[in-house]
């Protein structure tokens, strides 16, 4: 669901002139532009998010092809090359001030010592973990990009790491914006071919709208008023008292400032396909219903109950804390995008392009339990999210926070905002990616893992759809979550019992068996 808000006017910028080494220069008169109120706050010490692209290449990484490009394309987007100015302990207005850019100080290449590596994976995963005790210099623009030129298998030969501040943008955008400087291999000129919802016609609407009777339609507003009234009311109540009752919640309280062990695993598309298909949900339904049935296995374990037990589901319940409240809060742009088209014309060619945090939260419940039909995971969160398309939620917290903003201040709000992550849990997201191979700068890509770390929830859920694969990333606080590999398994072994459970129930047609699930 796409949620309009008015466009605010945007200042013309003069085009940057590239001078030796890769530095940027601008005319002398500078140009600067408040930061939205959505953006500063991710420039409070608690909430200081930095987002992670983690990107496998399938060959070596050409740094001056990738120095080369860079200038004609991603540097002419103002917030890449625009400082962030101004102290907000001292009560000053933090700016984008548009500002030289050193590519040198922005592509950084570790030397690595790749044949006494025991294991490639695991040497990875140490370097995004101590790149999250670090936050980005604020003396030049806030991204950056680490080359790791070390083998994990036959298809990664190398990976790049694009950090990003998440002032400069919304995650999605974000991503947005890195597959809009991709192209096809197939075709170098082509950008990626992006799934898309499809969207009933205005006429099928208006059709529809007359066949159906005032009742139903009346029906329908109420809904709509009651699902908005409660959901506000929950935020509501959760910003003043209401606290996530979780086992997953850290006893250290505010988890924002410790690193993250940010985990990945990779698993076939087409086993989500199919179980969408048999329930009659989308993707994100699945991915949410198996994330539930993974959590539940991860902590029914916790609680003592063996994989192997004979117990029914209700008896391994008993097992389990009394009142679990786990909760996930989304952040939701409602400045609507352009699309990946429209960002990369706005890099080659100088033109708009929608762009900015203007942010809107939504309280997702997760459900936590074991079932004795694996399909009901997938039942039970299409039904959540169906509720909550059916709802004005985003746009009223997003109002509410904008009223607060101008009444009260930055502080008040932010007070606000910390309240409604120390009261959750879990921060979720599901991105739609290409659905052929994509080259970064003519680098082809065997994956996509996009993270974040600063983010004061003790666990952070991405899942990345590629061509046929499917990427669940985890970043958690190892306080809360000490094996996160673990829980990766039980979400994609979750995917393999719901999938079987839907062929074995005669949910499927035309399938081929296979094997349980595809892992990559």
């Amino acid at each position: 669901m796409e949620f309009v808000t008015r466009r605010r006017k945007k200042r013309m910028i003069k085009p940057i002139k590239v001078i030796d080494k890769g530095l940027m220069k601008f005319d002398e008169e500078e140009k600067e532009e408040p930061l939205s109120p959505s953006s500063i706050v991710f420039h409070k010490p608690n909430f200081n998010i930095h987002i992670l692209a983690i990107m496998g290449c399938k060959t070596l990484v050409d740094l001056e092809l990738c120095k080369s490009k860079i200038p004609l394309t991603l540097l002419k987007h103002p917030r890449f090359s625009s400082l962030v100015v101004g102290d907000l302990s001292k009560g000053e207005e933090l700016k984008w001030v548009r500002t030289e850019v050193d590519l040198d100080k922005h592509i950084i290449v570790p030397n690595i010592d790749s044949e006494n590596i025991v294991s490639p994976e695991k040497y990875v995963e140490d370097y995004i973990y101590n790149l999250s005790k670090t936050t980005l210099d604020k003396s030049r623009p806030l991204w950056d990009i680490h080359i790791l030129h070390l083998k994990l298998n036959e298809d990664v030969k190398a990976l790049g790491i694009f950090r990003i501040h998440h002032s400069l943008g919304d995650g999605t955008s974000l991503i947005s914006l890195l597959l809009a400087l991709t192209r096809k291999t197939s075709d170098p000129k082509a950008l990626p071919t992006i799934p898309t919802q499809k969207i009933m016609s205005n006429d099928n609407k208006i059709r529809k709208g007359l066949i159906c009777r005032s009742i139903f339609v009346l029906w329908w507003v109420l809904q709509l008023f009651w699902n908005t009234f409660n959901d506000v009311l929950m935020f509501v109540a959760t910003a003043l008292f209401l606290k996530d009752n979780s086992p997953l919640k850290s006893s250290l309280g505010r988890v924002s400032n410790t690193p993250r062990r940010i985990v990945y695993k990779i698993f076939s598309l087409d086993d989500m396909k199919l179980v969408k298909n048999a329930i009659g949900g989308t993707i994100n339904d699945v991915a949410l219903g198996i994330t539930q049935a993974g959590l539940s296995r991860y902590l029914s374990r916790k609680y003592g109950n063996d994989e192997n037990n004979i117990e029914d589901s209700t008896e391994k319940m008993k097992k389990f804390p009394k009142n679990i409240r786990l909760r996930s809060v989304l952040l939701i742009n409602i400045r609507p995008s352009g699309g990946i088209q429209a960002l990369a014309d706005m890099m080659e060619k100088d033109t708009e392009a929608k762009w900015g945090n203007s942010l809107g939260y939504v309280l997702l419940p997760f459900t936590i339990g074991l079932r004795d039909d694996p399909l009901d995971y997938i039942r039970e969160a299409k039904a959540t999210v169906d509720r909550k398309k059916h709802s004005l939620e985003v746009n009223y917290t997003f109002f509410m926070a904008e009223v607060v903003m101008k009444l009260f201040g930055i502080k008040v709000a932010s007070a606000i905002s910390d309240r409604i992550n120390a009261h959750t849990t879990i921060a979720f997201s599901n991105l739609v990616g290409p659905m052929e191979e994509i080259g970064f700068y003519g680098h082809p890509l065997a994956f996509l893992a996009p993270s974040s770390y600063g983010q004061p929830n003790e666990l952070m859920i991405n899942f990345q759809s590629y061509i046929n694969k499917m990427t669940v990333v985890l970043a958690v606080d190892e306080e809360v979550i000490p094996d996160p590999h673990q829980l990766c398994d039980d979400i994609v072994e979750s995917l393999k019992l719901v999938k079987e459970a839907a062929i074995t129930q005669g949910l499927v047609k035309d399938f081929v068996a296979t094997k349980g699930c595809q892992t990559i």
